[in-house]
């Protein structure tokens, strides 16, 4: 197996063209829960004209970071970079540690394992003398929190890419490191996976590295732009982890008439137990609805959140 093949390459949600070769249609005909993006994202506005036609200049790459560090409370004795995504960051990290193992304990997001690999580092599940660690808080899939306790790695990383839900469980205020990393994905909470942002927060000299190695430029005018002024839309924010809230109860209403238990996740994106996950994502496929199932686990399914026109179908489905 080659690093490109289709059989190397990592289980993600998102994969609507294969749904669509799998059981027909075209993308307008589905409705995508396999990922955990909010379905109702934060409205663009007026994007500037030169945001698109001119490099990015110093004065937007600050009022992002300075808008950044306003809504995470970033504390002044740390430093802060946004990139093209967190996965960007992702595949750095491991470039700039020192060491030859790292424990991420799973099952959990699996691009960290991927990345360490790639770098030539032992990826092992369980605790015993690692160089490394890598936390994703909340877990995907399951929605697991860790503690303070658990920041107990000199080199760490905690991936908060679906934090922003529950800004009150971040670990971010709890490293205690020079070399732990707080990783943050705008896309997820905002709706706007396709601008691909992300931010990495950490001691001054852990981001001057990371800062190297993603070059200058790394993020695009446009999302500069949209993520000034997203970030301090305190408002919105407030008023759409409500709406998430809600929505996530109404989600595992309608999986339980299905015979779905709901056992984990987040306000984005809900996993359930059921006899068996992949005849039950053809259940939903067959009305265009599109899930998540896991190659480790036959009874796990994940949906994220419809949006607001999408609810009748699925809650048809589930009174039928």
């Amino acid at each position: 197996m080659t690093p490109d093949t289709p059989e190397a390459r990592p289980d993600h949600g998102g994969n609507l063209d294969s749904a669509c070769v799998q059981f027909g249609g075209t993308r307008d005909d589905w409705i995508d829960l396999s990922t955990g993006i909010n379905p109702v994202a934060y409205s663009l506005g007026d994007i500037p004209y030169r945001s698109w036609t001119d490099l990015p200049d110093q004065k937007a790459q600050d009022a992002l970071l300075t808008a950044a560090r306003k809504f995470w409370s970033v504390p002044d004795t740390l430093d802060i970079v946004a990139t093209h995504g967190a996965s960007a960051l992702i595949a750095a990290i491991p470039g700039i540690f020192l060491g030859k193992s790292v424990q991420i304990s799973g099952p959990t997001y699996n691009e960290h394992a991927l990345a360490f690999r790639g770098a030539g580092w032992d990826v092992k599940d369980a605790a015993s003398g690692q160089d490394a660690k890598v936390l994703v808080h909340p877990n995907n899939p399951d929605g697991r929190l860790w503690s303070p306790q658990d920041l107990n790695c000199r080199q760490l990383v905690i991936d908060e890419s679906f934090a922003d839900c529950s800004p009150s469980d971040s670990l971010l205020h709890s490293m205690n490191g020079d070399d732990h990393i707080t990783l943050k994905s705008f896309g997820k909470f905002w709706g706007l996976a396709g601008i691909r942002l992300g931010f990495a927060i950490s001691s001054v000299k852990t981001i001057a590295r990371l800062r190297m190695r993603l070059g200058p430029w790394s993020v695009s005018g446009p999302a500069l732009s949209i993520g000034a002024t997203a970030l301090a839309d305190q408002d919105w924010a407030d008023q759409t982890r409500a709406r998430l809230t809600q929505d996530a109860k109404r989600l595992d209403e309608c999986l339980s008439k299905l015979g779905a238990q709901s056992v984990g996740g987040t306000t984005l994106f809900r996993l359930y137990d059921t006899q068996d996950a992949k005849s039950l994502q053809t259940q939903l496929a067959q009305h265009k609805i599109w899930s998540r199932v896991f190659p480790y686990n036959s009874r796990w399914l994940r949906l994220g959140l419809p949006a607001p026109a999408d609810w009748p179908r699925l809650e048809a489905l589930t009174n039928e």
